[in-house]
Parts: C-alpha cells; structure tokens; sequence
C-alpha cells in the first residue's frame, strides 16, 4: 500500500504531467495560428502587388471617349485656374488660348524622342519662356507669378473652389441686401 507522502507524490506528478500537457497543447495551436495567419497576410500582400490585366486592347470608341473627357478635365481645370486670375474675361480668354496651345505643344514635346534628357529639359524651358513673352505684357504681375507656378504645377484647385464658393456666398449676400 501507498502511504500517504508517496501518493502525494503520484498525484503531484500527475498534475504537472496534465499542465504540461495543456502548456504543450497551446504552444502547438498558438504556431498554427500563426502561421495560418502570416500566410493570409502574405497572400494578401501579394495580391495588392499584382496588377490587375487588361482582357482587351481599348476600343477606338472607349479611346475617344477617354479623349473626350480628358479634354474636358483640362477645360474645367483651366476654368478653374481662370477665376483666380485677376485678369478681365478678353485677358482670361487669350490666356485659356495659349495655355491650350501651350499644353498641345507640350504634348507633342514629350512625344518627341530626344537624346539626352537635357534636350528635353531645354525644350520645355524655351517653350515656356516662349508663353510668359507674350502674355508678360498683357497680364499683371501677380498673374504671371499664378500663372507660372500653375505650369510649375504648384496651383492647388481644391483651394480654388473653395475661395470661389466664398466669393458666390458673399455676392448672393450682397445681392440680398
């Protein structure tokens, strides 16, 4: 028969091997999870690198549709770069006129296949001096310094809208009193 220390002993020992047991259990199930769970987050990256392919070249209609409302982004983006002008409406629309002119220039610039970068860098900036030339004379100072940093690409629309919405809200106030 047991005595009393020995079964103490037995029982201890069982206890421990039932912990150690549990202690076995959870570390094997907490490296499964994670490794279910950094192939997830693998597969996710993976999937947000691929880039998603075209099944079909463009349509002729679906590329002139593009043209089109390409065209009328840069209509509305001139727009809205106008209203901020100083200028009076005859001045608005000659500047409209050689922004455009000077866009499809610059489009035909990049279309172009220089030798050197510095061509190309030379090419830009002739073609721009070329429209400052003739608008200097018609458009103030502060103008001209809008609209160079509009080529420079500094010209924030976002904040453009919203000093025209101010201006619209302040007229209709004057208008009501």
């Amino acid at each position: 028969m047991m005595t009393n220390c020995e079964h103490h002993l037995t029982v201890s020992k069982n206890i421990k091997y039932k912990h150690m047991k549990k202690i076995v259990l959870i570390i094997f199930a907490l490296f499964l999870a994670f490794n279910v769970f950094g192939q997830n987050q693998n597969q996710r990256r993976r999937n947000t690198n691929n880039i998603p392919q075209t099944k079909s070249e463009p349509t002729d209609q679906q590329i002139a549709k593009q043209k089109r409302e390409m065209e009328e982004r840069i209509d509305e983006y001139l727009n809205n770069f106008l209203s901020t002008l100083e200028a009076d409406e005859f001045q608005k629309h000659i500047i409209k006129q050689n922004l455009n002119s000077f866009y499809d220039a610059r489009m035909e610039l990049s279309k172009t296949n220089f030798e050197h970068s510095f061509d190309r860098k030379t090419a830009n900036k002739k073609l721009e001096e070329e429209l400052f030339a003739e608008l200097e004379e018609l458009i103030s100072e502060s103008d001209m310094t809008k609209l160079k940093d509009m080529i420079k690409g500094v010209f924030d629309e976002k904040e453009a809208l919203k000093d025209k919405k101010k201006k619209k809200k302040k007229k209709k106030k004057k208008d009501k009193n």
